[in-house]
């Protein structure tokens, strides 16, 4: 049986936001990063399609501060083979124009609208998950583990990772001992359904852009939000 090591990361930042999905578009943030979260901030570090991640816990390493924010949001998004075309010159830009007037557009329509959020301020975790090699990449995974630890001690990242909203900036800094780190606070919360995923992790990270959508019943208990694994019943996935 291959040995699972888990690697801790504590990240932190100015505002985060880990959107409740019933909420729909006025985002109201859950206290605590979702699972799918967690991913994205390994996968952020270090990510190889030989392998997925696992997340396994979430401390809190302060008490949940509530911030509301007003934002203006676009409402279009631009298409990728547009793009590809503006890039190619074969066609000229034509970006999103989010406070144009009628005399641009012919129309009182504006391109963005004006949302309602309720985001986390100065938040920080402590986060665990670890490496599941996909089948016939088994023998890779002692590498894997060990180049993770040398890209998040060194702060390395393929991009910024975001504490849920990608304008929410997160640091981060690889966590060796956590015997010699303080202790998650005091905080218990029953969350009911959260968002596990988005997409089937097993299957190289939704490659094939199919949703999945995932939920288990989060709790948070002293501070810790245990995850269960992926295959586990307490996972409702689609059938």
């Amino acid at each position: 049986m291959t040995h699972v090591q888990q690697h801790t990361l504590e990240v932190w930042g100015d505002f985060a936001c880990f959107t409740r999905p019933e909420m729909k578009v006025e985002r109201y943030s859950y206290p605590c990063p979702t699972p799918s979260a967690v991913r994205g901030i390994f996968d952020a570090i270090y990510f190889k399609p030989q392998f997925y991640w696992q997340p396994d816990r979430v401390e809190l390493l302060t008490y949940p501060s509530y911030l509301p924010l007003r934002r203006n949001e676009v409402k279009e998004k631009i298409n990728v083979a547009s793009v590809k075309k503006w890039m190619s010159g074969s066609e000229p830009p034509e970006p999103i124009l989010a406070d144009a007037d009628r005399s641009i557009t012919g129309t009182d329509q504006k391109g963005r609208t004006q949302r309602q959020t309720l985001a986390l301020r100065k938040p920080r975790y402590r986060i665990t998950a670890h490496i599941v090699p996909r089948p016939g990449y088994e023998k890779e995974q002692a590498a894997c583990d060990a180049q993770f630890v040398r890209r998040a001690s060194q702060g390395k990242c393929f991009h910024q990772p975001a504490l849920g909203c990608r304008e929410f900036v997160a640091f981060f800094r690889y966590v060796s001992q956590l015997d010699q780190e303080p202790p998650a606070v005091d905080y218990n919360q029953d969350l009911g359904w959260m968002l596990y995923d988005v997409f089937d992790i097993r299957t190289a990270n939704g490659q094939d852009g199919s949703p999945c959508i995932s939920l288990f019943r989060a709790q948070i208990v002293h501070g810790v939000l245990d995850i269960p694994p992926y295959e586990s019943e307490l996972v409702r996935k689609p059938k």
